[in-house]
């Protein structure tokens, strides 16, 4: 966890968001507002708690475990995505709860929710309502489909959006079953426009003094991501989608076996080929009328990419990255989940860090996401573990809201928070 020592500024310093998300598309976005240094005040349900609270495998004082132990172990996902966040609860379907959700708008700057299309319209917390109560508010919802698509089919999860926007059909060899890549990445490219577009309305109310409705859907924002690769021209050209661990276009490009691992490399020009070929000791395959030009390799790529295999399996893969980088070719070891986060270069830069929990602090070496945005004159990532359920109700409900203790004490009785 990184330590303001400089105490610079933070971008987004001084503005509030009030955070109705769950389990990771919602939760992300607001982590990334919260690395920027904005205000989240996360609000759940008392009764159902946002699901990632429930999701193995958890930390507590005896470290990792699959199963929850003590009653103050905390799942690895909300000590990840609960950093930097101020935890409230508060029961949306309580009839008290609309004169809470009314003053929370009214001290914010953005609201963020991921429920379904037209689920945060039936609890009265909709963008028509917080608008109505605060003009200027950003007003951001993370769905499957979209805001305004509301039907039978109406929940998404990544699985599924994966399924949806052809995804699975890019990955693996041609003729293979649907690939799921490992990585939600539905779930996480949604909330990086999410944070775009609530950004780009703040600057807009800054100059208009109006807020406005952000509205992404997790099946767009992955289909858009995909749609940038040319898979359906490639086809139409009589070229296979799926090319399993090489990219026949770009020949020679692959990950390729060593004797003691996996190696990727990418020599996609016409240079890097030829050091390619330098350093396999097969200098004169430049010269080769089938490996001469890039249209040739791309041709010709199964022989091509035959013969560096036939030469990554001599050497062990370390050696293959020390006499690739001495060439300037593009090469990179392929690690395991556990050694990429590791890495000195991303660790140095915040860009991974060790998790901690909220009261036992570094009990493992559990690594995972930090802030992959630096900025020169400001401070970003995390410096406050992720909070306990409820946990900053007295402040944010007596301090910001300036409820009394009577009155707090009253919404605890009747079920509100």
């Amino acid at each position: 966890m990184k330590s303001n020592t400089g105490n610079l500024p933070r971008p987004l310093d001084g503005y509030t968001v009030i955070d109705f998300t769950t389990a990771l598309a919602g939760p992300y976005a607001t982590l990334l507002l919260a690395g920027l240094g904005a205000r989240i005040i996360k609000v759940e349900n008392p009764l159902a708690p946002d699901s990632a609270r429930s999701n193995s495998p958890y930390l507590g004082k005896e470290g990792v475990t699959m199963m929850r132990r003590h009653d103050d172990d905390m799942s690895v996902a909300m000590a990840e995505r609960g950093r930097n966040k101020l935890s409230i609860t508060l029961n949306m379907k309580n009839a008290q709860a609309g004169k809470v959700f009314s003053d929370l708008v009214q001290h914010a700057d953005v609201v963020v929710e991921n429920y379904s299309a037209g689920t945060a319209d039936r609890l009265g917390i909709g963008y028509s309502v917080a608008s109505a109560l605060n003009p200027r508010i950003v007003y951001t919802s993370i769905s499957g489909f979209g805001a305004d698509m509301v039907s039978g089919q109406n929940k998404a999860m990544d699985t599924i959006v994966q399924a949806l926007s052809g995804l699975m059909m890019t990955s693996g060899e041609p003729g293979d079953p649907p690939v799921r890549v490992g990585v939600p990445v539905g779930d996480l490219s949604a909330p990086l426009f999410a944070v775009v577009g609530t950004l780009a309305a703040l600057m807009q109310a800054q100059r208009t003094g109006l807020g406005q409705h952000v509205d992404v859907s997790l099946l767009g924002a992955l289909t858009s991501m995909l749609a940038c690769e040319p898979f359906e021209a490639i086809e139409r050209s009589g070229q296979e989608i799926r090319t399993g661990n090489t990219l026949p276009r770009l020949a020679p490009f692959g990950i390729f076996p060593t004797r003691d691992g996996f190696i990727a490399i990418c020599a996609p020009r016409e240079n890097m080929a030829r050091a390619l070929f330098q350093v396999m000791g097969m200098p004169d395959l430049h010269e080769d009328p089938r490996f001469s030009s890039r249209d040739g390799c791309v041709k010709n790529n199964k022989e091509l990419h035959g013969l560096v295999e036939s030469w990554t399996r001599t050497i062990t893969t370390s050696e293959a990255v020390t006499i690739l980088e001495m060439e300037g070719i593009p090469s990179g070891e392929v690690r395991s989940p556990a050694e990429g986060v590791r890495d000195p270069r991303l660790l140095a830069r915040g860009e991974t860090e060790l998790i901690e929990h909220p009261k036992y602090g570094q009990v493992d070496q559990l690594y995972g996401g930090g802030m992959p945005i630096l900025m020169s004159a400001s401070f970003t990532g995390f410096d406050r573990p992720a909070p306990d359920l409820g946990e900053h109700n007295d402040y944010v409900y007596g301090e910001l809201l300036g409820y009394s203790s009577d009155e707090i004490s009253a919404l605890k009785r009747d079920a509100v928070i």
